[in-house]
Order: structure tokens, then C-alpha cells, then sequence
């Protein structure tokens, strides 16, 4: 048996068991899935205005996130998007603009894009079934390959192509590293954000456990980039101009190399003022930084607002724009402007 059927026996055996975990999910939830007349009421003052939301709120608000997630990995690893049945609810249903699958010649990544492409579909329907009847459409979704594109214009921002240039996520390997990593470690600080902002008990404990797979997913994504820089340094140097552009978008803080310093995004790479052989006069060195985090070792949160500045890539009060052209569905999809 060749390897190449070792493999997709396994991946298929790998789907087999995701679909039965939401089959679980399914049977544990039904009964509580969450509707816009019976969810908690609670004040979201991190939202564009003070408003009341409820948990079908928060739950949307990331499901409009997963959403994009599920179709770009969708159309990288495998060329297609999601079914439309998964696509309908409230709101305007909108479609996909560009998305094609991505010509891999590094197998583990091609493995790494098949498996998260696998758990995010499996996000969306997990979030659809909880929501039920209140689950909103999938809004108008841009993962497309132009120089006016989201992800052409956030590589702009970040100085991967020039001005004015088109940047290609479905190109290579290392390109598609890149598109990823360019909304990946959002979804992990989105989901701490909303987490406290959930009244459920059992939805506070699914948004941790989706919390999770998202770490797992961006630490693939940053370990990945970071392991294929070090033959070829301009994809952690790139990675790390992603960084400091979405800290410009959210006012989170200002992007620094320096290791440990507080900053709600980080890139891969840190320069650290200790050298690691102290017998040696090094003054300074390079280091990983595959996980972003405080002095603490806790990861940081985002509010919604902070979530939609990036996604929108507009630092400014926004309802729409960069990935999601018309904006998100939902009572949750406008922000103020960044700090």
C-alpha cells in the first residue's frame, strides 16, 4: 500500500471522528440551542455603541469569523467552498469572491491545510446547530486574488508586495502560510474576548473548547512559518510586518520586537536583551515567539471592536469592508475607531 493511501485513510478516519463529535455536540446542545427571544440579555460596551446583546449575538459574531476561516482553508486544501446549505439563516446571504485551491509541494503543509480545513467546517456546522433558527447567513466574503483584494490589501499594509500590487495566498506553500496567518491569531484573541460575554454555561464551554482548536491551528500556522524561516528569513521577517500592521489596525499597542513586552499581537520572532549563552559576550539574540502572550504566560483577549477593525482593515468606526465587503450579519458588525 502506497503512502499517499496511508494518508487519506487516515485523514478520512480523521473526519469520521470529527463527525462524530458533532454528533455529540448535537445530541448535548439541541435542547439548548440558543434563540434570539429565550438567550440572556447582557450589556456589550466593547461593541461600535453600547448595546444589549445576547449569547445568539456572540455565537453569530463568531460565526460570521468561522465562516471565513471554513472557506478560505476550504478552497485552499481543497478547492471548493462550503455547501450552500450550510450558508443560509438570517440576514443577506452573500457569496464568495475568488478562493482556489493552492498547488502544495510540501506535503505536511498540504496535511495541515486538509486538517484545518476539516475543523472549521466543522465549526460552522457546530455553531449552526447551536444557534438553530437564529444562526445568520454567511454574509459576502472576499478571499479573493486582485490588488484591491482583502488579502492583497492587508499584504500592502504590511509591505509584502508594493503598493498597488496583487498578493497571491493560493500561490505556494509559503504563500499560503502567510494568507493564513494573516487572520489566524485573531480568532484565538476574538474567542477569549466574547468568552466572558457568555451567559450559558454549556456555550461558555464550547467557546473554550473552539477557543482551543484556534490556538492549535495558529500555533501550527506560526511554528510552520517559523521552522521554513530559518532557510528562508524573509518569511519570518514577513510574518512579522503582518504583526505590526494588525497592531495598527486595532490599537492594541505598538508592535515591538523586544521579547516579553506587552503587545496584543506578536509576531513569530523575538529579540530578546538576554543572551542565551551567558558565557559569551552575545549582547543580543533571535528567538522564537510561538506564542503570543503576557508577562503572565496568558494569552490576550480582543473586544468584538478590536476583532472587526482587523477583519474590516479599517482602523477607523467601520460596518464593512476588507474581508467582508457589506459587512457581517448579525447585531454585532460595527466598530469604533482604534485607540
Amino acid at each position: 500500500m502506497t503512502e499517499s493511501v496511508h494518508l487519506i485513510e487516515a485523514l478520512d478516519a480523521r473526519v469520521e471522528r470529527r463527525s462524530e463529535r458533532r454528533e455529540f455536540f448535537k445530541t448535548a446542545l439541541g435542547a439548548a440551542a440558543v434563540t434570539a427571544a429565550g438567550a440572556t440579555a447582557l450589556s456589550f460596551s466593547s461593541s461600535a455603541a453600547a448595546q444589549t446583546i445576547t449569547d445568539a449575538d456572540v455565537l453569530n459574531f463568531a460565526l460570521n469569523l468561522e465562516y471565513l476561516e471554513a472557506q478560505f482553508y476550504s478552497y485552499a486544501a481543497y478547492g471548493t467552498g462550503l455547501d450552500n446549505s450550510l450558508l443560509l439563516g438570517t440576514g443577506t446571504q452573500g457569496a464568495v469572491r475568488g478562493g482556489r485551491q493552492v498547488t502544495f509541494t510540501d506535503p505536511i503543509v498540504q496535511q495541515y491545510a486538509r486538517e484545518i480545513a476539516q475543523d472549521e467546517i466543522a465549526h460552522v456546522k457546530f455553531l449552526r446547530t447551536a444557534l438553530g433558527s437564529s444562526a445568520v447567513a454567511q454574509p459576502v466574503i472576499d478571499v479573493s486574488v486582485s490588488p484591491t483584494s482583502a488579502f492583497s490589501v492587508a499584504a500592502q499594509a504590511a509591505g509584502l508586495v508594493p503598493a498597488g500590487t496583487a498578493f497571491d495566498p493560493y500561490a505556494s506553500d509559503e504563500a499560503f502560510l502567510l494568507g493564513a496567518f494573516i487572520f489566524e491569531d485573531v480568532g484565538v484573541t476574538a474567542y477569549k474576548g466574547a468568552a466572558p460575554l457568555l451567559t450559558s454555561k454549556a456555550y461558555l464551554e464550547a467557546a473554550a473548547g473552539l477557543l482551543a482548536v484556534e490556538a492549535y491551528h495558529a500555533a501550527i500556522v506560526r511554528t510552520t512559518l517559523y521552522g521554513k524561516g530559518i532557510a528562508t528569513p524573509s518569511l519570518r521577517t514577513s510574518a512579522d510586518a503582518i504583526s505590526k500592521a494588525r497592531d495598527s489596525l486595532d490599537g492594541g499597542g505598538a508592535n515591538t520586537t523586544i521579547f516579553g513586552t506587552n503587545d496584543i499581537d506578536q509576531g513569530i520572532s523575538s529579540y530578546s536583551a538576554t543572551p542565551i549563552n551567558l558565557a559569551t559576550t552575545q549582547a543580543a539574540v533571535t528567538v522564537s515567539n510561538i506564542v503570543p502572550l503576557d508577562s503572565n504566560g496568558v494569552a490576550y483577549s480582543r473586544s468584538a471592536s478590536q476583532v472587526l477593525n482587523i477583519v474590516y482593515l479599517n482602523s477607523g468606526a467601520a460596518s464593512a469592508g476588507g474581508f467582508y465587503p457589506n459587512g457581517m450579519n448579525g447585531n454585532i458588525k460595527t466598530s469604533t475607531a482604534a485607540a
